[in-house]
């Protein structure tokens, strides 16, 4: 029986078109709709339809009739279609809508009447140039979703009855100051790819709930002020036009990313009270001065991004709770056992294109947990003294990546880590001592599984614990 009455909705499905248009339509479950390439919403949708998902279309103009034999329908999806407008309250008598997604159409306001059963909306990828309540009852919402449209403004009213939304985006806009009067039960919000050119953390302070705050790619040049969010945990900058790291900043912070900034000094100043923080990215900067220990007090630090800036050397007096640590891209000509006997913790090393020669055993032996090193883009200078590191490096199971000999010329472009030639040259200086055998038993690789990063390549997502 199941199967006849199916079939019989497929059949009403198809007859309900209009004759001239060469869409589809199919039923996922007796309750789910899913359209592609129509030139109008389709009638004679059955009146269980609960979710109608219309994609690829050319549907210029949504009206009431379109959705009058559609009394149970909850969530309606129409994607892609180059609708350019609304009639008006079209929504209001639809009291059953509890989502509206209207993505990547042609909309410039968001439509009026809104059902006050509405949990969700994206309007994401239109034109929308203003906003205006228009008797919108957007109680329910989390929050809307308006990324990549045309707002110049958010009148600062916007907001004024509507404070209970949790989540607001308004990325890829052309805003230029972020919105005031704010809802207080915010707890995210998104501001990338606008035009920012400060940010008045006092119009902020009220947010009390807020933890993440995304200003990626805006024009700042500066940030201050930001402990006003007292539970702030995640602060995206990357990238601005900082030349110095935010001051003062929330003490309850686990990941902040200044990467690609003009940021050029880290001093002890800059980290003084964040001791939640754990993920770190200042990455293609131009830092040339990282001063010893500023990052002690970090003592959840496990990641740090320091690749593409301009160090000489790795920072002196990391925290020992690093599990990876991104060098690539400096100028660091060696390793000493002073600069990472404090990261014994650390699993993955990053000194990829450094300047790079050589390798200090005790430094290496400093590093009992080390899993995985990338050495590619150094000039090795590969004598037979660098082969002992090659030993302790395969006792320990440590996965090494790179590591291609520069001199002497005999011997460029061999691995010092696999290549038979040299091994066979070498050959009499690569005796363990019984102290090394010893190493070798008791130093058993890390089960894989334990370890939550990405094994495949240096780059992988931070992900907050």
């Amino acid at each position: 029986m199941r199967l006849i009455y199916t079939f019989f909705i497929l059949l009403s499905l198809s007859d309900g078109f209009n004759p001239n248009s060469s869409g589809r339509c199919n039923c996922d479950s007796m309750q789910s709709v899913q359209c592609y390439r129509l030139k109008e919403v389709p009638s004679n949708i059955p009146s269980t339809t609960k979710r109608l998902y219309i994609s690829h279309s050319k549907i210029q103009h949504l009206q009431l009739s379109d959705f009058n034999q559609m009394l149970a329908l909850e969530d309606f999806i129409l994607l892609a279609s180059g609708t350019e407008s609304v009639e008006n309250d079209i929504f209001k008598t639809l009291g059953t809508w509890k989502t509206l997604e209207l993505w990547k159409n042609k909309l410039r306001q968001v439509p009026s009447a809104l059902p006050a059963s509405l949990e969700v909306l994206i309007l994401n990828d239109n034109s929308i140039n203003s906003l205006m309540l228009d008797g919108n009852n957007m109680e329910a919402i989390a929050g809307p979703l308006l990324e990549n449209n045309k707002l110049h403004l958010i009148p600062g009213s916007f907001f004024t009855s509507l404070q209970s939304f949790q989540f607001l985006s308004f990325s890829g806009n052309f805003l230029t100051k972020v919105p005031i009067n704010l809802p207080k039960s915010l707890l995210s919000l998104k501001m990338e790819r606008n035009q920012l050119r400060m940010v008045e953390f006092q119009d902020m302070k009220h947010l009390e709930n807020l933890s993440h705050l995304y200003l990626s790619e805006n024009l700042l040049s500066s940030i201050n002020g930001a402990q006003q969010l007292t539970n702030l945990t995640t602060l995206e900058l990357s990238p601005n036009q900082l030349e110095m790291l935010p001051f003062r900043l929330p003490v309850k912070l686990q990941k902040l990313d200044c990467s690609n900034n003009l940021i050029q000094k880290v001093t002890a100043q800059d980290f003084q009270d964040l001791r939640d923080l754990k993920h770190l990215f200042l990455d293609n900067n131009i830092v040339s001065f990282f001063e010893a220990g500023v990052l002690q007090r970090c003592s959840q630090l496990s990641n740090l991004a320091l690749e593409q800036n301009l160090l000489l050397s790795i920072p002196l007096r990391l925290p020992g709770t690093l599990a990876r640590l991104d060098l690539k891209g400096n100028a660091i000509r060696d390793i000493s056992e002073r600069e990472v006997r404090d990261i014994k913790e650390l699993h993955v090393l990053n000194l990829r294109n450094n300047k790079i020669s050589a390798l200090d055993l005790k430094a290496l032996d400093s590093l009992p947990r080390l899993r995985h090193l990338y050495l590619d883009g150094n000039p090795w200078n590969c004598t037979c003294s660098l082969l002992k590191a090659r030993e302790v490096l395969m006792a320990k199971g440590t996965d090494v990546r790179g590591g291609q000999c520069a001199t002497p010329a005999e011997w460029q472009g061999e691995s010092w880590m696999s290549s038979k030639k040299i091994m066979r040259q070498c050959e009499h200086h690569l005796h363990l001592t019984e102290k090394s055998k010893e190493t070798k038993k008791k130093s058993k690789p890390e089960d894989p599984s334990s370890i939550r990063i990405n094994m495949d390549d240096d780059d992988y997502d931070y992900e907050i614990d």
